[in-house]
């Protein structure tokens, strides 16, 4: 089985970590700071799954699709921000070279719209999407640490591709130590995250706080009840689902499991302010703002939200 991993970012380095360990013959694309330490000292891996370090002859990293060696991928991981899918999808197009009849690109990215900015440039039957509720942090250019765990990775098809596609995936990446499973619920599961991301990430980040802090107070609890509130009228208008009928019930589960397993962790919108990049808000509370102005549906929790980060955004800029 051969592996791409486009996008070297805490998350793809998190994912390349367990293909390593389950001896997946894996190239990395990644900047070239990123590149260059790969390439020196190997990937380092530390966090709640252990402590696991591949050396540099293991694998392969570049800076550009065009510098890969000949020859086709089994799965093409995107890993990149969301900001960067309609970029990511036409750079791969260009190089139909890396492309089997069975090739699957499997999305690992936040928020909603990320595979639907590949339909231009593939067939729908290769588009795999995958929900991970992990947190990842880079200490180093060439170091990930897995800092909280909610649940399991799930991969799946948003247009009815054939699971069987990606079990090779789906073992490697849970014998490399994250527990990670084929669903036929995909859209449910992304709109499950689009619940706890649209609450938790841009608050968070405007308040400087990890995610257990947003619960403590009755202030914060009330603008994630607004905003969880408005995401389902919007999900529900839209015609979309997921595992819960009302906002009360997602909530329940809310408070109870998935906050208190993501107490420690700091959003990644808050990493990005921090670092002073872009941040992905807009595949986040924006994608439901876009939303409600198709379902005519107003939405001032998210709105707020959004156009409070978007104006730190531009004040780093």
């Amino acid at each position: 089985m051969k592996v791409l991993i486009y996008g070297g970012g805490a998350v793809g380095l998190g994912i390349a970590s367990c293909l390593l360990k389950s001896k997946i013959a894996l190239d990395i694309i990644a900047r070239e700071n990123t590149v260059r330490a790969l390439c020196k000292s190997g990937l380092a891996r530390t966090g709640i799954f252990g402590d696991y370090s591949a050396q540099p002859c293991g694998f392969s990293g570049y800076t550009s699709v065009t510098d890969l060696p000949k020859g086709i991928y089994d799965y093409i991981l995107v890993c990149t921000k969301s900001f960067d899918s309609a970029a990511a999808a036409q750079d791969l197009s260009e190089h139909r070279e890396l492309f089997g009849e069975n090739t699957r690109i499997v999305l690992f990215q936040n928020g909603w719209g990320n595979a639907e900015k590949f339909l231009p440039f593939f067939d729908k039957r290769q588009i795999y999407s995958a929900r991970v509720i992990t947190g990842f942090t880079r200490t180093k250019d060439n170091e990930v640490t897995i800092t909280v765990h909610a649940d399991s990775i799930h991969i799946g098809s948003l247009f009815g591709g054939d699971l069987s596609c990606i079990e090779k995936l789906r073992k490697a990446i849970d014998k490399g130590d994250i527990p990670c499973e084929e669903t036929e619920h995909i859209e449910k599961d992304l709109w499950a995250k689009m619940l706890y991301n649209c609450a938790l990430n841009g608050l968070g980040a405007i308040l400087n706080v990890p995610y257990g802090v947003l619960g403590e107070y009755e202030f914060t609890r009330k603008i994630m009840k607004g905003v969880t509130e408005e995401v389902f009228a919007v999900m529900q208008g839209s015609g979309y689902e997921t595992y819960w009928q009302r906002p009360n019930d997602f909530l329940d589960v809310f408070y109870e499991k998935l906050l208190p397993d993501t107490a420690e962790h700091k959003s990644s919108t808050l990493q990005d302010i921090a670092a002073k990049k872009r941040t992905e808000i807009d595949a986040l509370n924006g994608a439901v703002i876009k939303l409600a102005e198709d379902c005519d549906i107003e939405v001032p929790y998210n709105s707020v939200v959004y156009n409070i980060i978007k104006f730190i955004e531009s004040q780093n800029a």
